[in-house]
C-alpha cells in the first residue's frame, strides 16, 4: 500500500486551509424556526432531504453532488422565509444547480427529465425561475465546503499519519474505508440535529469515532486533526465531543429514517 509523501501531505493541508475559510464566510449558527404552516418545519426540511438522497441514487449522481444539494438548500432556507409548498421547487432546483457544479457533463440530467422522473411537482421554468432566485439569495456562490469535502480531507490526512489506521481491515483499501463513512455521513447530513455543528465537526466526529475503533492512539490523532481545523479545545468538552454523542445516537441517524429511503442513502459511489 503506498501512501502520501510530503508533498501530498502540503497539499492536503493546503486543501484544509482552504475549506475550513470557505467555511468560516459561509457558515451560520442553525437557529431552527418556529414550526407554522408559513415556514419549512425541521421535519419537513428531513425529509426533502432524505427525497433528494433517493434522487442521487435515481440519477447515478456522485456524493458530492447530494452533499452540495443538501448545503445550498440549508444555505437558502436560512436566508428566507420559504413556504412549505415550495420546498420540494426549491429542493430540486438546488439538486440541479449541485449536479451542473459537480458533475461532467454527460452525467447532468436533462432538466424536463429531471422534472418529470422527480416527480416534483414543477415544471422546467419553473426550476429554472427558481434556480435564479436561490443563485440571486446566495449572491451567485455556490462553492462551499460540504461536510463531505471535509470528511475526504480528513481521512486522507488520518491514513497519510498513521498508516496502521487499516491495518484490522486487511480485505478494505482506504477508497473503501471511505466509501462506508461517506454512506454514514449521507445520513447525518439529513439530520436536522446536527445543522447545529459546522460540517467540518461533524466529519471530524465521524473519523474520530472511527479512528477510536481501530487504533489505540486514536486521541493524539484526533487533537491533531483539530489542531489543523483550527478549532478551539477545551479541557472538558469540545464541540467535536458533542458532536461525537450526536452521531453516535442510532436514534438520530436511523429511526428517522421512512421505510424505503435506506436503499438511497447507503449507495454512495
Amino acid at each position: 500500500m503506498k501512501f502520501p509523501g510530503p508533498l501530498e501531505n502540503q497539499r492536503l493541508s493546503f486543501l484544509l486551509e482552504k475549506a475550513i475559510s470557505r467555511e468560516a464566510q459561509m457558515w451560520k449558527v442553525n437557529v431552527p424556526k418556529m414550526p407554522t404552516n408559513q415556514n419549512v418545519s425541521p421535519s419537513q426540511r428531513d425529509e426533502v432531504i432524505q427525497w433528494l438522497a433517493k434522487l442521487k441514487y435515481q440519477f447515478n449522481l456522485y456524493p458530492e453532488t447530494f452533499a452540495l444539494a443538501s448545503s445550498l438548500l440549508d444555505r437558502f432556507l436560512a436566508t428566507v422565509k420559504a413556504h412549505p409548498k415550495y420546498l420540494s421547487c426549491i429542493a430540486i432546483s438546488c439538486f440541479f444547480l449541485a449536479a451542473k457544479t459537480v458533475e461532467e457533463d454527460e452525467r447532468i440530467p436533462v432538466l424536463k427529465v429531471l422534472a418529470r422522473d422527480s416527480f416534483c411537482g414543477c415544471s422546467s421554468s419553473e426550476i429554472l425561475r427558481m434556480e435564479r432566485i436561490i443563485l440571486d439569495k446566495l449572491n451567485w456562490d455556490l462553492h462551499t465546503a460540504t461536510p463531505l469535502d471535509f470528511l475526504h480531507i480528513f481521512h486522507a490526512i488520518a491514513v497519510s499519519t498513521r498508516p496502521q489506521l487499516l491495518f484490522s481491515l486487511p480485505k478494505l483499501s482506504p477508497s473503501q474505508h471511505l466509501a462506508i463513512l461517506t454512506k454514514q455521513l449521507l445520513h447525518c447530513i439529513a439530520c436536522n440535529q446536527l445543522l447545529q455543528f459546522k460540517g467540518s465537526m461533524l466529519a471530524l466526529a465521524m473519523v474520530s469515532l472511527e479512528m477510536e475503533k481501530l487504533i489505540p492512539d486514536w486521541l493524539p490523532l484526533t487533537i491533531e486533526l483539530l489542531q489543523k481545523a483550527q478549532a478551539q479545545i477545551s479541557p472538558r468538552t469540545t464541540a467535536n465531543q458533542k458532536c461525537q454523542s450526536e452521531v453516535q445516537q442510532p436514534s438520530i441517524l436511523i429511526s428517522q429514517l421512512p421505510v424505503g429511503t435506506s436503499i438511497p442513502l447507503l449507495n454512495a459511489k
